[in-house]
């Protein structure tokens, strides 16, 4: 059996986890009582960890709880999704309207520095916050949208110097599509399709259908094959943004790149032996790093999903219930609520503390797995 009858059993398992134990946890144990926002990490027994509080875990956080109530959790989760959005305002905010990277406790001392990938889950966040109902979150937004520095060509550079990066330009892509669902107004649309521009005419190779992470001048690939650093859960994530973006912008002659990144991941990014996609590819698409983060095994879900979904076809719904059943080997802990975060190159998972930053990951994951699954 394959297709979505072959997948309700994994959407069963993951939203049970979810609801009754990550859910809970997180608004619990890994929210900040005292000092507020959210803990970066939590131990295997469910205890934070001492660290900085970073801007892009409070805006993940914020958006993760957002989407409780419609994944079934009937917590606090409003409480729970302006925990982690007031401390944005309150420590992360700078007077500028940026938000700093981080705030290094247990000193309280901020982080001043910004960049665009912390900016463009502030965005992502405030629109899960619009979404919900937060009256200001709209004007948020556009306030900080104003601060950030559009490429002449297509993207965005970074905040400071001429940095070019794939993967800030991904998550603004992100958070652009988020606003237009969420009728934001023409402004984001428009921003969505130059993000897709960006990728589909600059980005890709058309040699390798794959992209890198670093750009030089003019969004030019780096000349040096050493440098072209490929990441297999990105090629998914760029693909799934790219799938979405093309059936609602009624662009289907784009549907081929974003697949073709699909087969890409698909053919030199995943370890089929032990059922995973690594961390990292060289320029020549040669495993680079075979270590596997949980993060890029939910890319690979939501990727072949859609790309099941629209295609139909039964390699891509084979890569989905493999995505799957990983994704929850991952979720297998002595603290249940809790992830691994890293498997090694031999296949055993590294024992270290569940970054909170990953629940944003798995949340999307299980919803496009839901989608899917109640669609069919």
């Amino acid at each position: 059996m394959t297709g979505p009858a072959a997948l309700a059993g994994a959407l069963a398992r993951l939203k049970t986890w979810l609801v009754q134990d990550a859910f809970p946890l997180w608004s619990t144990a890994g929210a900040d009582r005292l000092g507020g926002g959210y803990h970066d990490l939590l131990d295997l027994k469910g205890r934070p960890v001492p660290g900085p509080k970073r801007a892009r875990v409070q805006a993940r956080q914020a958006f993760v709880f957002a989407a409780a109530p419609a994944l079934g959790w009937d917590g606090p989760w409003e409480a729970a999704m302006r925990h982690g959005l007031d401390y944005l305002e309150q420590r992360h905010r700078r007077p500028d309207g940026l938000y700093r990277a981080s705030v290094v406790l247990p000193v309280d001392r901020p982080d001043d520095s910004v960049d665009v990938y912390d900016q463009a889950f502030v965005l992502f966040a405030l629109a899960a916050a619009h979404r919900a109902g937060e009256a200001d979150a709209q004007a948020r937004a556009e306030a900080l949208l104003g601060k950030l520095h559009p490429h002449p060509l297509a993207g965005f550079r970074e905040l400071s110097g001429e940095a070019l990066k794939a993967n800030q330009n991904m998550h603004l892509f992100e958070a652009f599509m988020a606003w237009t669902q969420v009728g934001g107004g023409t402004v984001w649309r428009a921003l969505a399709d130059r993000q897709a521009e960006l990728a589909l005419t600059r980005l890709i190779g058309p040699e390798t259908g794959a992209l890198s992470e670093f750009f030089g001048p003019g969004w030019t690939p780096p000349e040096d094959p050493a440098d072209r650093l490929v990441e297999p859960g990105h090629l998914f994530e760029w693909a799934w943004l790219l799938l979405r973006w093309s059936v609602v912008a009624g662009r289907a002659q784009d549907l081929r790149a974003a697949l073709r990144l699909i087969e890409t991941a698909e053919r030199s990014g995943v370890h089929h032996v032990r059922g995973v996609a690594v961390n990292g590819l060289d320029g020549a698409l040669a495993p680079a790093d075979l270590g596997a983060r949980l993060w890029p095994q939910t890319e690979r879900l939501k990727a072949s999903l859609l790309a099941a979904q629209i295609t139909g076809d039964d390699g891509c719904w084979a890569a989905a219930e493999n995505a799957a059943a990983t994704v929850l080997r991952y979720l297998e802990t002595p603290t249940p609520g809790l992830w691994r975060d890293r498997m090694d190159a031999s296949g055993a998972f590294v024992d270290e503390p569940s970054p909170a930053s990953s629940l944003y990951h798995i949340v999307l994951a299980i919803q496009e797995l839901e989608r899917v699954v109640g669609a069919a």
